[in-house]
């Protein structure tokens, strides 16, 4: 039997005068095999086999499909199934193997940032919550308002009471030398001034700690005990007498105004705190010389380190109006110290923020009310006047009262004190 076909067409025996042409068969597939994916390692030398042997594309299909009849099926040899189009020239059915394994997903690289982001963000609040829990663990929340007896209401503005203390605490004998201050037992008030954290701008009001004032009834910060009041006096005898809360509660009675929070700092935590911060930039108008404070300054403008920034606040006898000529070179150092130390680069740079912190945290006193965030916003209400948003001037005064004290301009200082209470641009100017 053959099995030829019978279709009429040129065959075996045939007459036709035309040479015979292609015999047909039935188109015969061979049986398909599961698609494998290629190993790894498929078409590559083996460990042990002998050198020369390369990779072949042929072996890797022979490996994966079983035999290979040899039967045509139009594919052009050598061009990788489901590879180029057209049957371009080019590698065989074994490309090189792709960076990641078959069956291992490629990196997601979006998600990968999206996590770094996260654990950043999540690494930078745990160092702010840590830094503001131990910072808070510094401060000295000594003093207690609420033991202030009489106090005016409140007003729109937060106002501060800020103190220089001529405190010698925790300083050695060589210390003492080296800073001037002398070795007296105790502790006096050496600077006081009046911030007022306002909207309409912030005013620093110096008050002269020689001014006169009333030393009013009080109640004692230790014993408790009801003391009436002792008349005129210098104002830094109240602090003498019975420490902050006394004094919080004579600027209050003599001015109306009521003090939101009180923060005092000694001889040796002004100069840490300088020094921390690498000396501050000041421009000195005119030079001026002190042998008390150790003062000895050219004008123009320099970087004092903290026994110099020391002896400019505490200047006096080198100035025809003494007291009221210290009070401005306070005012305008403090500002400048603030403008330095509330800036990006001391409270973002650990290895800034945490010196600076340190040295002048454990010998700062603030009421007990007062938290590190008030603290801050302290800085930089006292910034904000350096940068030319706000007002610094001493307390009015009118004249010289007993003792050689300074008697304040009470119209002026009632205009003023209005004017804080109810967040008013502070127009009141000072005569000295």
């Amino acid at each position: 039997m053959n099995d030829w076909p019978e279709d009429g067409g040129p065959g075996r025996g045939s007459a036709n005068s035309q040479p015979e042409g292609a015999r047909r068969m039935s188109h015969v597939r061979r049986p398909q095999v599961p698609q494998q994916p290629p190993r790894y390692d498929q078409g590559y030398p083996q460990q042990g086999q002998g050198r020369g042997q390369e990779y072949r594309p042929d072996f890797t299909q022979a490996r994966g499909e079983g035999y290979d009849s040899g039967y045509n099926t139009g594919q052009v040899y050598g061009a990788p199934q489901g590879g180029a189009q057209g049957g371009g020239h080019g590698g065989g059915h074994g490309a090189p193997p792709p960076p990641y394994a078959p069956g291992r997903p490629a990196p997601d690289w979006r998600k990968r940032a999206k996590v770094g982001s996260i654990v950043l963000v999540v690494g930078v609040l745990a160092w702010g919550i840590g830094t503001y829990a131990w910072a808070s663990s510094q401060m000295r929340n000594e003093v207690d308002l609420s033991k202030v007896i009489e106090r005016p209401s409140e007003g729109d503005c937060t106002t501060y009471l800020i103190v220089g203390s001529d405190s010698r605490e925790g300083m050695s004998a060589e210390e003492k030398k080296k800073l001037h201050t002398g070795s007296a037992e105790g502790k006096r008030t050496d600077s006081m001034m009046i911030l007022a954290a306002c909207s309409s701008g912030n005013t620093m009001v110096s008050l002269p700690r020689d001014s006169w004032v009333t030393i009013p009834n009080f109640v004692g910060s230790e014993s408790g005990k009801a003391y009436p009041a002792r008349g005129g006096s210098k104002l830094n005898a109240a602090y003498a007498m019975d420490g902050p809360e006394l004094l919080v509660r004579t600027v209050e009675f003599n001015t109306g105004l009521r003090i939101d929070h009180y923060a005092e700092i000694g001889f040796a935590g002004f100069a840490n705190i300088v020094d921390a911060l690498g000396g501050v930039e000041l421009n000195i108008d005119k030079g001026f010389k002190d042998k008390k404070s150790g003062a000895d300054f050219q004008a123009g403008k320099q970087t004092l380190n903290g026994e110099q920034a020391l002896a400019f606040v505490r200047t006096r006898y080198a100035f025809a109006e003494s007291d009221l000529q210290r009070t401005k070179n306070q005012q305008k150092f403090l500002s400048a110290l603030a403008n330095q130390a509330a800036t990006p680069g001391t409270i973002l740079n650990p290895f800034a923020l945490y010196p600076t912190l340190g040295a002048g945290l454990d010998t700062l006193i603030v009421d007990k009310d007062m938290s590190l965030y008030d603290l801050g916003k302290m800085f930089f209400a006292m910034k904000g006047i350096n940068s030319g948003d706000g007002k610094s001037m001493n307390m009015p005064i009118s004249g010289t009262a007993p003792q050689g004290s300074l008697k304040w301009d009470m119209p002026k200082v009632k205009q003023l004190v209005e004017q804080i209470r109810n967040d008013e641009k502070v127009t009141v100017e000072s005569n000295r």
